[in-house]
């Protein structure tokens, strides 16, 4: 920890951020991309009960970014969970910690690729006429053979990536607007033509399919944590982290929630079939799924691979719905591109920590970037996106961000004990409420995912044990005595979340 502050305090960040800035950046981080690929997935599995799923998700990141903003502030360092699990509970759990945000930033950069195959191969087929062959843009579980434009996309990321592309904070902001103002028209057109017959039966499969769904739904708030990140740059932090972090999450919830009404109360939103063997709802993405929404040619939203785009279209308003694939299609390779950009920076401290082997924080000599995990995460990525549905990946991607999430609520318990006098510019209100509710949240969505979801990520923590104690703890730079923070690095690779601009 006193390593960490110490390189903290080489940065003199100047405090000018206020509640509106905070909840702005909120709103902006985590508005976009969940609520355009994950809709049809949740009414597959709660039909109009996903109302009560958006509800549920934000709670627990209402509770969980809370704890986020105090470690956030105390260590206010550009890390993440990795760091703050470091600074507080030691090697063994920041590694994996850092580990299962691996899993969450590759697998979900290949989810959101797959989104943005959806929305591009529909704006193709209704704007321009080109059809594409489902053998060639749906992966082996939705009934084809490969996902190539999901995989294209993924490597074209990868090839920005290595020659030193980033966003400014200017074209992130211009994408942003893009993405609101698309949802914004879909609830202008769609609220007012909602039949509330479209909303019976309210929750078809029960308590369990609304459970589901808000696991799944997750995905949609991820970015929320740019807020809590913002600590060390926010005037009376105390006061605005709340409101920025509780404001935005509320916004966004509200957002959701009329997208949601929208797509329900418009074109319906009752899952597809059941399955006999369990009783719930065919696992979207499955074999089974894709047979039965072949049989009626793709005429439910659940069976729509661009949800919000097939509403709009379904509702009589055609170059609106291609508008929205448009945006989405320009706006979602800036997700991906931020999510590679996570995924480097976290493979790239882990390597310089001593966990992972030296050649992955080697910097490519023209484009002084850390091409070696670029292109191991690129080639991951783009694999994940060719042959595995966008709902399996949601859901593997969420249970390492969920795992992340619980760790860091821990971690503000254990050193709210262990080290009580510390300075906290920001203090987590009610911790002894506030940080149980997270846990148990995370705890609850975590096992709601789908079992192939929850044993993948269990493998995967198994796997991230063997490679701790068989390489990385001997060759550990804090096990050697060496102790360093490598978060700032001249040559790190940026941070997810782009800084705000002054």
């Amino acid at each position: 920890m006193d390593a960490i502050l110490a390189t903290a305090e080489k940065k003199s960040l100047t405090r000018t951020l206020g509640a509106f800035q905070l909840t702005m950046l909120g709103i902006g981080a985590v508005i976009g991309t969940g609520i355009f690929v994950l809709t049809a997935e949740a009414a597959q599995k709660a039909g109009p009960g996903m109302m009560v799923s958006f509800v549920i998700a934000g709670f627990v990141c209402a509770f969980a970014a809370l704890c986020y903003a105090e470690m956030a502030s105390m260590v206010p360092v550009s890390g993440s969970a990795y760091t703050y699990s470091y600074a507080v509970m030691g090697e063994m759990i920041a590694w994996m910690v850092g580990w299962a945000l691996i899993l969450e930033y590759a697998v979900a950069a290949g989810a959101v690729s797959v989104g943005w195959s959806g929305y591009v191969v529909g704006l193709l087929q209704n704007g321009l006429g080109i059809h594409l062959p489902p053998t060639l843009v749906l992966g082996p579980f939705d009934g084809g053979m490969i996902n190539l434009p999901a995989m294209l996309i993924a490597g074209l990321v990868t090839w920005l990536l290595v020659i030193g592309t980033r966003e400014s904070a200017t074209v992130n902001a211009i994408l942003v607007v893009i993405k609101v103002l698309a949802l914004t028209v879909f609830i202008i057109l769609a609220v007012p033509v909602m039949n509330m017959q479209n909303f019976e039966p309210f929750a078809p499969l029960g308590i369990g399919g609304i459970g589901a769904a808000a696991a799944s739904i997750f995905f949609a708030y991820v970015g929320f944590d740019a807020v809590s990140t913002a600590a060390e740059e926010t005037k009376n932090p105390q006061r605005n982290m709340p409101i920025g972090l509780i404001g935005s999450l509320a916004i966004c919830t509200i957002f959701y929630l009329l997208v949601a009404a929208g797509v329900i109360g418009s074109v319906g939103a009752q899952p597809m079939g059941i399955d006999a063997a369990t009783g719930h709802a065919l696992e979207p993405g499955s074999r089974e799924l894709a047979a039965a929404c072949g049989a009626i040619a793709d005429q439910a939203v659940v069976c729509s691979k661009e949800a919000l785009a097939w509403s709009m279209r379904e509702i009589g308003w055609t170059q609106v719905g291609n508008l929205i694939g448009l945006a989405a299609g320009l706006a979602l390779p800036s997700v991906i591109l931020m999510m590679m950009f996570g995924q480097t920076r976290i493979f790239f401290v882990m390597s310089r920590d001593g966990l992972l082997p030296q050649a992955f924080s080697k910097i490519h000599p023209k484009f002084h970037t850390p091409h070696v995990i670029t292109i191991i995460t690129g080639v991951a990525v783009a694999l994940f996106a060719a042959f595995f549905p966008v709902g399996q990946l949601a859901n593997i991607s969420n249970s390492g961000t969920l795992f992340a999430f619980a760790a860091v609520s821990i971690a503000v318990l254990v050193i709210r004990r262990t080290d009580p006098g510390r300075h906290r510019p920001f203090r987590t209100p009610a911790i002894f409420i506030t940080a149980p509710v997270a846990i148990a949240g995370c705890i609850y969505l975590f096992f709601n995912l789908d079992h192939k979801s929850i044993i993948l990520f269990l493998i995967w923590a198994a796997v991230g044990l063997l490679v701790y104690f068989l390489y990385s703890r001997s060759r550990s730079h804090v096990g050697r005595g060496i102790v360093e923070v490598h978060e700032d690095d001249p040559d790190a690779p940026p941070q997810p979340v782009p800084p705000i601009a002054e």
